[in-house]
Order: structure tokens, then sequence, then C-alpha cells
């Protein structure tokens, strides 16, 4: 009678490797366009609320001045913000449109709008929002 040694195997066969590999990509295609959507979700809702911290902070630098400020930095020189925020979409503080006063006797910024280019996910533009 012949004895056959047990052979240690280690590692995984290809057909194994394969399996893993496909369920991962699987898996990717499931979880990528989520995460994609949500980041661009994310962005939205943070550029309707520091649009609406800097429609507050103009509103509050009128009711305490009597006039609008002329510039953005002026919110920030006074105190209202601690800096001016970053527009999300654009990943620029400059970018923000200003609105001067409707007004001719007060002038100044009366209103920002975003200066970033596309729709929302609602299929808004984002100067509109």
């Amino acid at each position: 009678m012949v004895r056959m040694k047990k052979q240690n195997i280690h590692g995984f066969t290809l057909i194994e490797i394969m399996i893993v590999m496909s369920i991962i990509a699987l898996l990717l295609t499931i979880a990528l366009p989520r995460y994609f959507g949500s980041i661009e979700k994310s962005k939205e809702v943070a550029l309707k609320e520091n649009l609406k911290v800097l429609r507050l902070s103009l509103d509050k630098f009128y009711a305490d001045k009597g006039r609008y400020p002329q510039n953005l930095q002026e919110i920030v020189e006074n105190r209202y913000l601690r800096a001016v925020p970053l527009d999300p979409v654009t990943e620029s503080p400059n970018t923000w449109m200003l609105i001067p006063s409707p007004d001719a006797k007060l002038p100044g910024i009366a209103d920002v709008k975003s200066g970033a280019r596309g729709l929302s996910r609602d299929g808004i533009l984002y100067e509109n929002l």
C-alpha cells in the first residue's frame, strides 16, 4: 500500500480570486452611484445654509448700521461673520454674486446668490437658490 503524503496547499485558486473580484465589482456598482449622489446632495444643502447665513448677516448689518455693506469683507470686519463662507459647489469664497440694493439711496450689497453654474438636483439653477 502506497501512502500519499498530504500536501499543505497555501493560497487561492484562480477561480476563487475571480469570484471574489466579481463580488467586489458588483458591490461597487451598487455603492458608488449612491456615494456620488450623496456628495452632490450635501453640497446643495451646504450651499443653501451658507446663503441663509449670508443673507441673515446682511439683514443684521442693515438693521444695526442703517445701510448695506459695500462688500462681504465688511461683514467680517464688523464681526457679523468670522469669515466669508465658501460656495460649496465652486469651492471658493470669491464666486458669490453680489446683488446691489434696489434703492438708489441705499448703495451696497442687499442680497447674495451663488456663482455656480448648472442645475441642482431639484432642477433649479444654483443662482436661483
